[in-house]
């Protein structure tokens, strides 16, 4: 989302300065074109040398620089976004009240732009009355306020006031400046992850789902736009982005119940979850004892489909997404839920394909739809292949 992007980082006397020289760098691996700009005094935490040779471009300290003119003006023009990062308290005040007296006040106060700013200060500072109504002005003047830490600070206190980390500055920006809008107005619900069914109070049986192409799905409809819930099984991760609804259940008919919520008033679904197929019949309200080591057999329902639900209930404006995890005749079984489960795609993958499905990073899918039509694709990160599924869904529900 940062490949192209023009970033005016703009770095201020703070300790946590040094913090700026891995986000720049992250900026540039990230695919984004960056101009410094320093204040004087934060030429005492951070070398001009470093900056200039990650950005490749020279850094900028004052109005004039060798007898030529630093065109405040057109570097706020230029950028898709101002980042002052660190923020200082005394860069905090010269910005809340207007004072311009150096190049990076002058650019600010001439900046055509966005500008989110990454506070950095000592706990006592922070917590100020004088910080705070500061604070309060520049998000009356549109500025974008990056929350800050708690940790270990550079007085040797523990509290809040540490600059926000390099990856959540770049999280932030994709979050705030850079999501789309094509996807504007458009209510998404995925499922994701495996559910979990209890045996008795400490077993149970569920699948190696990590959740990773359900996520992947959700912050891709989230970057195009789209308002998302996410409903998610019991896994390690969740989405990088904090605009993404998380409704966070455990068994099938958990899932079911929020789907069942959230169904009437959404406007695609992507039924992404592992969710199992059946459930214990007798739950056990205390631990099974081994008895001995003997045989035992365990009497299984099935759970609730919430795919085929969602494909009986759905409206004219809805569209469905199922997913098949095959391991043979993947073709005919994709054909076969995309027809049984009233769906409007299906997107299959198998776990034939070497680097594909549980446990990979990357997967290697086929795309079938109602009209006949398939879309095979190569192995790709699952990022990759969460946008491959969003780019279909959006052409077919603009057909």
């Amino acid at each position: 989302m940062l490949q192209g992007k023009k970033i005016l980082l703009a770095i201020t006397g703070s300790i946590a300065a040094y913090k700026s020289i891995f986000l720049l760098r992250s900026l540039i691996k990230e695919g984004a074109t960056v101009q410094v700009i320093l204040t004087p005094s934060a030429v005492n935490f951070v070398s001009p040398l470093v900056l200039e040779t990650l950005s490749k471009n020279k850094v900028l300290i004052g109005l004039s620089n060798d007898h030529e003119w630093s065109n405040h003006v057109m570097l706020g023009r230029w950028a898709d976004v101002m980042l002052v990062a660190p923020l200082s308290c005394n860069s905090l005040a010269k910005m809340a009240m207007g004072i311009c007296d150096n190049l990076l006040m002058a650019t600010y106060l001439s900046a055509t732009c966005p500008v989110v700013v990454a506070p950095a200060m000592d706990e006592d500072m922070w917590k100020h009355p004088t910080v705070k109504n500061n604070l309060h002005i520049l998000q009356q003047h549109s500025v974008r306020i990056v929350p800050v830490g708690h940790g270990e600070l550079a007085s040797g206190l523990y509290g809040d006031g540490r600059m926000a980390e390099p990856a959540e500055l770049l999280v932030y920006l994709v979050e705030h400046c850079f999501r789309n809008n094509r996807l504007q107005g458009k209510r998404v619900v995925i499922t994701a992850g495996p559910t979990i069914e209890p045996i008795d109070p400490v077993r149970f049986i569920a699948n190696s789902s990590s959740g990773t192409m359900g996520i992947a799905l959700a912050e891709s409809f989230y970057l195009d736009g789209a308002t998302v819930e996410l409903i998610l099984g019991p896994v390690a991760i969740k989405p990088q982005f904090q605009g993404i609804t998380v409704s966070h259940v455990r068994t099938a008919d958990d899932m079911f119940t929020r789907f069942a919520q959230v169904m009437p008033q959404s406007d695609i679904f992507i039924m992404c979850a592992a969710v199992a197929d059946y459930k214990v019949e007798n739950l056990m309200t205390q631990k099974m004892k081994k008895n001995d080591g003997k045989a035992i057999t365990l009497s299984l329902i099935p759970n609730i489909d919430i795919l085929s639900y969602a494909g009986q209930h759905k409206q004219a404006h809805q569209f469905v997404v199922g997913f098949a995890l095959e391991t043979n005749n993947g073709k005919d079984y994709a054909l076969k839920k995309l027809a049984s489960k009233n769906a409007d795609m299906i997107v299959l993958n198998s776990l034939e394909d070497k680097g594909a499905g549980f446990g990979y990073g990357s997967n290697k899918i086929t795309i079938f739809d109602k009209q006949h039509n398939v879309y095979p694709f190569e192995l790709k990160s699952k990022k990759e292949v969460a946008n491959d599924i969003r780019e279909c869904v959006f052409k077919k529900m603009q057909s």
